[in-house]
């Protein structure tokens, strides 16, 4: 909590209750987390794919609505399993008809991920209504406040990745 009161400090705050402040914030952001993989494992099981399946499925789909489709190793980073696991993952998503396999670039060797048009509508049906509420929640705050929290998330989201890429490169954190 040190670092907490001492955040508190630089930004002018009045220590314990910037720090109560941030303890529920933290932990209005890891119980969002968490809904949102209880959110995905209910995917899964609607769908009846194991939810690592399901995992790489809302990923391929949320790329594609980006305008960035992954490849296969790309989205072997995005659900942290190694490339032979995801090469499986790939082969059960593509038998059941979830997802296809292109080659869309100048070179050939480049595998895209696009999900099926038979799973696209049923993704829809299930995630619909949580992007309505989500759209509905987000509703009540003014442009100025959503870039804040935008550029919150981002830095929060820097902060994480420098954590795993640095400290946490090896499994834990470096003596």
């Amino acid at each position: 909590m040190a670092d907490a009161d001492a955040a508190a400090d630089r930004n002018g705050g009045g220590g314990d209750d910037d720090a109560t402040r941030v303890d529920h914030l933290m932990d209005g952001l890891r119980a969002f987390g968490a809904n949102y993989t209880e959110f995905t494992r209910r995917f899964a099981t609607w769908l009846g794919l194991h939810s690592t399946d399901a995992a790489a499925l809302v990923e391929i789909l949320y790329a594609e609505d980006q305008g960035t489709p992954l490849s296969p190793a790309r989205l072997s980073e995005r659900v942290s399993l190694s490339s032979g696991a995801t090469a499986i993952l790939l082969k059960r998503l593509e038998q059941a008809g979830h997802i296809v396999r292109t080659r869309e670039s100048t070179d050939r060797r480049v595998v895209t991920l696009r999900s099926s048009p038979d799973i696209r509508p049923r993704a829809e049906a299930f995630f619909g209504p949580y992007a309505e509420r989500m759209a509905e929640a987000m509703s009540a705050y003014s442009p100025q406040e959503i870039q804040r929290f935008e550029d919150f998330i981002g830095r929060l989201r820097s902060t994480m990745d420098d954590l795993l890429a640095d400290e946490y490169r090896d499994g834990g954190p470096t003596a």
